[in-house]
């Protein structure tokens, strides 16, 4: 099976297009009286407050509020690498009043890594993939590291310890890929969120760190992190002199994640079509396009069945790695 997606860019761009379609159509017509959104609706966001899931939901949020003249709020249920908030939204009613926001490896990793779900992946159905971002691979300076080549054959003579922003994170997955495709030794440190995890790296409490790249560019910046690439398959733009893995020789290392809204799977479709175009409205905006942009997040759109191969093909991906490294959660 290939480690890459099979996706094309094209593809995402023609979904990207999907969404822009829906605009077009509009979705005020649905909005009769009565009709949804007829109360106050919850965006469930399943990772700590302050991170990019975070501020894409209340960026997106706040425009809602105004656009369907109904008041939209923000609750974060973090744990279990997502599967808390996933779990409360999925017993929800299926009624588009509890909406989860949250990251694809919630639902492509975790029904591999965790011995018992407390969801099914069927019991969600995704709104949309709103953005995708990359991750950033860098060590601390007193490494001496400069370069991928050199974190390999560093790794392959001693084992290097780094961290991610918890148990089933991107990062710990990125740490499981780059085990197994290069047959080196990277040692898995569990942090509670991205902060501290990056905080370890700057301090030397680890070697080394795959992170979101916002938490780590100041860092890179100041000379206290070194940058070596970033895991998506362009160049990020805030830090666009950083090659991405493939460029640095390690296509295979290649990762984005998927910022995702689900719903209840039984929620009704004409309400599913209504936050599909709400929320296309809504990133398309120039203040969420400039908070996107000083997140590193890239708008995706995919929608439906679109979104559903995703994820599927994301979760076949990574269930092979899981299986094939034992990459475990404790």
């Amino acid at each position: 099976m290939p480690l890459h997606h099979s996706l094309t860019r094209r593809q995402s761009i023609a979904a990207a297009g999907g969404a822009a379609l829906l605009l077009t159509l509009g979705a005020r017509p649905v909005l009769a009286q009565g009709a949804y959104p007829g109360k106050t609706v919850t965006f469930v966001n399943c990772w700590p407050p302050g991170g990019p899931s975070d501020i894409l939901a209340r960026s997106v949020a706040s425009v809602l509020g105004t656009t369907l003249k109904q008041s939209f709020v923000v609750e974060n249920k973090p744990g279990a690498a997502g599967n808390i908030g996933s779990d409360y939204v999925a017993r929800s009613q299926p009624d588009g009043y509890t909406v989860l926001f949250g990251i694809g490896t919630t639902y492509t990793v975790n029904p591999h890594l965790y011995k018992k779900m407390p969801f099914k992946p069927g019991d969600l159905k995704p709104v949309m993939i709103l953005a995708t971002s990359g991750l950033l691979v860098g060590v601390n300076p007193s490494t001496g590291i400069k370069s991928m080549s050199q974190l390999v054959a560093r790794a392959k003579t001693k084992t290097l310890n780094f961290s991610s922003g918890g148990n089933g994170s991107p990062g710990h997955l990125e740490v499981a890929l780059f085990n197994e495709l290069t047959k080196a030794k990277l040692n898995h440190i569990p942090y509670k969120g991205n902060s501290p995890a990056v905080s370890a790296v700057v301090s030397g409490e680890v070697d080394g760190g795959v992170l979101a790249t916002p938490g780590m560019l100041p860092f890179v910046q100041a000379g206290k992190i070194t940058a070596l690439a970033v895991t998506s398959r362009q160049r990020s733009k805030l830090a666009p002199d950083i090659p991405t893995v493939e460029e640095a020789g390690y296509k295979d290392l290649l990762q984005e994640v998927l910022y995702v809204a689900m719903v209840p799977t039984a929620t009704p479709e004409p309400v599913v079509q209504i936050l599909q175009r709400a929320f296309a409205e809504a990133l398309a905006r120039p203040e969420v396009q400039k908070r996107m942009a000083i997140l590193d997040l890239q708008f995706d759109g995919a929608m439906g069945a679109a979104a559903e191969k995703r994820l599927a093909e994301d979760s076949e991906r990574f269930g092979h790695i899981i299986q094939a490294t034992g990459m475990r959660v404790d």
